[in-house]
């Protein structure tokens, strides 16, 4: 029994360690689309795009000789500053408009596709692979795994806490839920519902920066990487619940693990369609996901 075990932890514990590094980044990403739409109810199809300017700017600032863990308390703020720009310059010129879920829609497409095609005439299509910060690895229960993927989970795992807390233990939280909730009531109640609308578009932008920054010494940073990432994070949105902060952590933890253990078994071309399978799955049979909505949880 032991050395089954044994064996297994060998088989599998690695990919769960991986799913788990990787589900972490994806969840940072996924909790700024839902938190957008939560209360923005906006699909912001350019946040791939922002989560690969994140890692942009991290390889820039590191070029010029910025220390990476410098990096990743400037790119957030900056990619806040950049979020509060487009939901002010842009969003708003056709939020309040009759038809404002397709025109958002189109926007935020419209700025992906702008993005990409900048990202390219700025650094060219050849990919870069950043060092990693943390070299070496440590044994745990007998598996040995990067010290990198280590800080990664447990980083991770402590700014999904913090943005947990901050919704739904603080007052600024607390006026954001109010806004999701009933944005006239919060208006007349005095809450800034129209700084707040920015101000959570800028906190999920900086989400999806700081998702960039953490994944670039683990994946190459090239343009269409947020084209790649994007369709992960929103199928945990989807499964999780549109707006579910509770359901994007959970979806998140669970779908990386399929993706991971399944590619034990099956060819790993396969693993994305399994977990879009699940997506679909839950469309047809649960549509409104794990959870409710930002007011819910």
């Amino acid at each position: 029994m032991t050395e089954i075990l044994e064996s297994l932890q060998f088989v599998y514990g690695p990919q769960v360690a991986n799913g788990l590094a990787i589900g972490v980044a994806v969840i940072l990403m996924a909790l700024g689309l839902t938190i957008i739409f939560g209360l923005l109810d906006v699909i912001n199809m350019s946040h791939g795009e922002f989560y690969a300017l994140g890692a942009y700017l991290a390889v820039t600032l590191v070029g010029q000789g910025v220390n990476f863990w410098l990096c990743l308390a400037l790119v957030p703020v900056a990619m806040a500053a950049i979020g509060y720009f487009t939901e002010r310059a842009l969003i708003q010129r056709v939020f309040h408009t009759k038809d404002r879920h397709i025109l958002t829609l189109l926007l935020t497409f419209g700025l992906a596709i702008i993005a990409e095609d900048a990202f390219k005439l700025a650094y060219g299509p050849n990919p870069y692979k950043p060092e990693s910060p943390i070299s070496g690895a440590s044994e745990i229960l007998g598996i040995m795994l990067p010290n990198y993927r280590l800080f990664l989970i447990a980083a991770g795992g402590a700014i999904i806490v913090a943005v947990w807390l901050v919704v739904y233990r603080t007052t600024l939280g607390a006026m954001v839920r109010a806004a999701a909730w009933d944005k006239n009531m919060a208006a007349s109640l005095g809450v800034p519902v129209e700084r707040v609308y920015a101000g959570t578009f800028a906190f999920g932008v900086a989400l999806a920066g700081l998702s960039g920054v953490l994944l670039a010494p683990i994946y190459s940073v090239f343009p269409t990487m947020g084209k790649d990432f994007i369709l992960m994070a929103f199928t945990v949105v989807i499964v999780g619940g549109m707006g579910s902060i509770k359901g994007a952590v959970i979806a998140g933890l669970v779908l990386t693990q399929i993706q991971s253990i399944s590619s034990l078994f099956i060819s790993p071309v396969w693993s994305d369609p399994l977990v879009f399978g699940i997506m679909v799955l839950f469309l047809m049979v649960r549509p409104q996901g794990l959870a409710g909505r930002l007011g819910h949880g």
